[in-house]
């Protein structure tokens, strides 16, 4: 069975291009170790991670928190229409292996937090920006239930996810 690796970050309302390009990094990384990638399926890092991973001839799954298809990103094999909005955020988690975060908001902390308590291994991208700056290195409360690792660079956050889920 294929290991599942989840990317986060911005959307495309606020995505730098150079975050884009990160997770396009990341993406293709993922694809080209031989795991599937999972996106919450629409743009910003989420197409990146997407494209990233269809360039290196990957599997694709974008699960949307709508009920349109449509809504996904063009790089998306699979398409998982929930329905259920930006509670889309505790399927993503869940249904990963791993967790690498490029970038991001505040939608990226609540599926990071989800991703936490489920105890995945999470791996931040340093200098993508956003969330993934704020929180790399750290535990996410005093619980300390797993340290947020931190890369410098798309090929050593992949290699850490991947070593971690072993």
């Amino acid at each position: 069975m294929k290991r599942c690796i989840l990317v986060i970050g911005y959307g495309s309302q606020i995505c730098p291009e150079d975050a884009y390009w990160k997770a396009y990094e990341v993406g293709y990384e993922i694809a080209s170790k031989g795991h599937a990638l999972i996106t919450g399926g629409k743009g910003g890092v989420m197409e990146g991670a997407s494209r990233g991973a269809k360039d290196a001839g990957g599997s694709t799954i974008g699960i949307v928190g709508s009920n349109n298809k449509l809504e996904a990103n063009r790089f998306c094999d699979i398409v998982i229409p929930t329905g259920i909005g930006e509670a889309r955020d505790f399927i993503t988690s869940f249904t990963a292996d791993a967790v690498i975060i490029v970038g991001g908001g505040v939608g990226t902390l609540i599926e990071a937090c989800v991703a936490y308590i489920k105890r995945k291994p999470i791996v931040a991208l340093k200098g993508s920006g956003g969330i993934a700056d704020v929180i790399a290195g750290k535990y996410l409360d005093e619980r300390q239930l797993i340290l947020i690792q931190e890369a410098d660079d798309p090929m050593s956050a992949v290699r850490l996810a991947d070593q971690l889920m072993s």
